[in-house]
């Protein structure tokens, strides 16, 4: 049977932030309840974010792909934010943390270099 396959699927970036939701995912297991609807629902909504602006910007001009990148940075920005309000309040540990920014430290590179990528293209 074949599985119907979307281009922007194959971009190592688009990859790499589903691996890092997967990870946050499995991170928020360990907050406690009463952050359900606060830090977690936020932290998951800003990594699902990374991932969704990536695919959704794949495939449109690369003046609207580059915008919905800086997008996608912002959300790392606001994932950072999370990851380190959990560390203050202890609900990760500091290994924790610093595994989840080197993934986000990773993803703003890969990112960054894409839109270096889109803005010599869009200039050509």
């Amino acid at each position: 049977m074949n599985s119907i396959h979307f281009s922007f699927e194959d971009l190592k970036v688009y990859q790499k932030a589903l691996d890092f939701v997967d990870d946050v995912y499995e991170l928020c297991k360990k907050f406690p309840k009463e952050e359900t609807y606060r830090l977690t629902s936020q932290f998951i909504r800003a990594s699902t974010s990374i991932a969704l602006n990536i695919a959704e910007g794949a495939g449109d001009t690369n003046a609207q792909f580059n915008r919905f990148l800086q997008i996608a940075i912002g959300s790392i920005k606001e994932s950072v934010v999370c990851i380190t309000i959990a560390r203050r309040q202890e609900y990760i540990l500091s290994k924790e943390e610093v595994k989840m920014k080197k993934q986000l430290v990773e993803l703003s590179k890969m990112l960054a270099s894409l839109q270096k990528y889109l803005k010599k293209e869009i200039k050509n």
